[in-house]
């Protein structure tokens, strides 16, 4: 196929940036490579949703560059994506922004947490194991730019969130095998997140399983002694309610 059909096929496939467990350009179902600065005009682009203006591209992809070189490497940058995928961007003389017609996977998951996050009951489509996959991912993990830092935080604090409410919704439909699990992730992303180890807990009691969520209450209150010397708040031992272990006494100062 030569490169003209390919380009044809791409468009009629329709494009999709995917931020989400890393960076991926598709066309239907071909992944289309893309060199590494076109990679991350791609993904800074893909992050907004409107056009944003070159002086914000170029500053923020080259921070540590002159003005100069940071706009060479952005009419670079701006030439490569061209060449793999004349079709992604829409480039005015003062701003850029993703063609219409081209999908991002971070507005879709970010659009199901913002579903979640309002009063249920919720669809069952956001309550099954495809949604709970798309709120473990991460935002272009092991990149580190700053613009990247910042996005990533807003959306693990997003996904989080969301994750807790489908951990209810779940529990609530009796899901509790599906809720365990869902509650599980929200555990291992953030151990000491006590919101995530509450929902776990939810879940035990709404099963009726009491041991089970005395045991995570009690490897919880041990974590958080252990790493930040905090206790358990009050609100996580009403919880529990009668069954939580007496709080460890704080330990006295030493007179000075």
């Amino acid at each position: 196929m030569t490169r003209n059909a390919r380009l044809a096929q791409v468009r009629r496939a329709g494009l999709r940036v995917a931020l989400l467990d890393g960076f991926r350009l598709t066309g239907g179902a071909d992944a289309i490579p893309v060199p590494g600065g076109a990679e991350r005009l791609l993904a800074f682009v893909a992050m907004r949703h409107r056009p944003v203006g070159r002086l914000l591209v170029a500053g923020s992809l080259w921070a540590e560059s002159t003005d100069g070189h940071a706009y060479a490497a952005l009419r670079s940058a701006l030439a490569r994506t061209n060449r793999v995928c004349p079709d992604a961007l829409l480039v005015t003389p003062s701003s850029l922004e993703l063609a219409p017609g081209v999908s991002v996977d971070l507005r879709d998951a970010q659009a199901l947490a913002h579903r979640l996050l309002e009063a249920g009951p919720h669809a069952a489509v956001d309550l099954n194991r495809q949604a709970v996959a798309v709120l473990s991912s991460e935002l272009l993990p092991h990149w580190y730019d700053d613009w990247v830092v910042s996005e990533a935080e807003d959306w693990r604090q997003l996904r989080l969130h969301a994750l807790e409410a489908v951990v209810d919704g779940l529990v609530e439909a009796r899901r509790f095998g599906d809720a365990t699990a869902a509650a599980g992730v929200l555990v291992r992303a953030d151990p000491l997140r006590e919101s995530a180890q509450a929902a776990l807990i939810r879940v035990h009691l709404a099963e009726g399983n009491q041991s089970e969520a005395i045991r995570v209450f009690d490897r919880f209150s041990h974590l958080l002694r252990s790493d930040l010397g905090l206790v358990p708040t009050p609100g996580l031992r009403d919880l529990i309610g009668s069954r939580a272990p007496a709080a460890p006494a704080s330990p006295a100062r030493p007179w000075p």
